[in-house]
């Protein structure tokens, strides 16, 4: 049992800096925060994938008060939730849904839609400002934070290999 709760805090510990890290490496920047990174948020999948929901949860919540610490874009208490914790906290659900790999698929991108609607619904209350004149806010936040969905595009397939070839190598953790 103890090992176990090591492996686990190793694991989650080296996990979150692996993303950390590849959050550094930016594709593309937006002006008031968001972009699309080099696959930062894999690491943090393939831990939910692995420890199931709730350590998934608990890896994604640290990860997104990280992001907050590190690269804070904050306007409210309320959009910080939205945009760090809350957001980053959305990729853990996916170690719900670890069952198979057909599986693990959808629970993934589950899980960067809700991610993505945590940007979303933060940017209509928070950054409605920024929409062009006469553009309904809540299509500006769609737009905007769409970073997300490009991301889900080659995170989803990078996700789903390396823990095709992870849950093959390494011996199976009972949630």
């Amino acid at each position: 049992m103890r090992n176990r709760r090591l492996l686990f805090l190793v694991e989650g510990a080296v996990m979150i800096a692996l993303s950390t890290v590849l959050s550094m490496v930016k594709l593309w920047s937006l002006p008031q925060g968001g972009s699309v990174t080099a696959a930062s948020m894999v690491p943090i999948l393939i831990f939910a994938l692995r420890w199931g929901g709730k350590g998934g949860l608990f890896a994604a919540v640290v990860y997104g008060i990280l992001q907050g610490i590190i690269e804070p874009f904050i306007v409210h208490p309320i959009q910080y939730l939205l945009d760090y914790p809350i957001a980053f906290g959305l990729l853990g659900i996916t170690g719900f849904f670890n069952k198979n790999l057909r599986i693990a698929a959808f629970g993934t991108v589950i899980a960067l839609l809700g991610r993505y609607l945590s940007h979303v619904l933060s940017g209509v209350v928070f950054f409605a400002s920024y929409a062009p004149q006469g553009m309904n806010p809540l299509v500006y936040s769609m737009v905007y934070n769409s970073f997300v969905l490009v991301e889900l595009l080659y995170t989803l397939p990078l996700t789903l290999i390396l823990w095709n070839v992870i849950s093959k190598a390494l011996p199976d953790i009972k949630n």
